[in-house]
């Protein structure tokens, strides 16, 4: 997907569930942006948080299951290329996966494989780290698959787990690398760019 200045942006659909601090950090990052733009926030909740923060694109509630097909039908007619999971906790449907394999992106609070699966989201991810005994956690931007966080791994970046951490802590430093990382990845992706090092993720 890589961009010259002739051709129009790259549209980002993304998909939030929550308090949408990642899908802010998305949009403030690529607001401006000359090859990359984000075309909308898609949330499975009218009471999300990430509907509030009065971000400058637009937000749109939709029901999981029933309204799959137009919203796919709506992402090609207004010409979305890629799909950014920013804390969305539903399960994704095949047909979006399949329309967009290889450009739908998840971000997930922990080192996957380790603390991946069903029910490992939020605070219940830093949780079981800690109670681990883990020394290192982190991030990791994936592909969507069918599976829950087992798409191809692309990017990941280690943050440490100190002694005294409680799960906020960690799940409050790990935050803050997605923050980071996550619009950073997205843009080298799909601007055929190197990836950012993941030794500068702020901790």
């Amino acid at each position: 997907m890589a961009q010259n200045a002739s051709n129009p942006p790259i549209l980002v659909a993304i998909l939030a569930s929550g308090s949408g601090s990642n899908a802010a950090a998305m949009v403030e990052y690529f607001e401006g942006h000359n090859f990359i733009r984000i075309a909308g926030i898609w949330t499975n909740k009218a009471s999300a948080g990430v509907i509030q923060r009065g971000l400058a694109v637009p937000v749109h509630v939709f029901s999981p299951g029933g309204d799959d097909a137009n919203i796919l039908a709506h992402w090609q007619e207004i010409g979305v290329q890629a799909v950014a999971l920013a804390g969305y906790l539903k399960a994704v449907p095949l047909l979006w996966i399949e329309a967009f394999s290889g450009r739908m992106f998840n971000v997930h609070p922990a080192l996957l494989p380790k603390f991946g699966g069903a029910g490992m989201y939020g605070l219940h991810i830093h949780r079981a780290v800690v109670a681990a005994g883990e020394r290192r956690s982190g991030l990791t931007i994936h592909e969507v698959s069918e599976h829950y966080d087992e798409g191809p791994i692309r990017f990941q970046c280690e943050v440490d787990v100190l002694p005294e951490d409680q799960p906020e802590d960690l799940q409050a430093r790990i935050l803050r690398a997605e923050h980071w990382a996550f619009p950073r990845v997205l843009e080298a992706i799909l601007l055929d760019q190197d990836l950012p090092n993941p030794n500068q993720c702020p901790a």
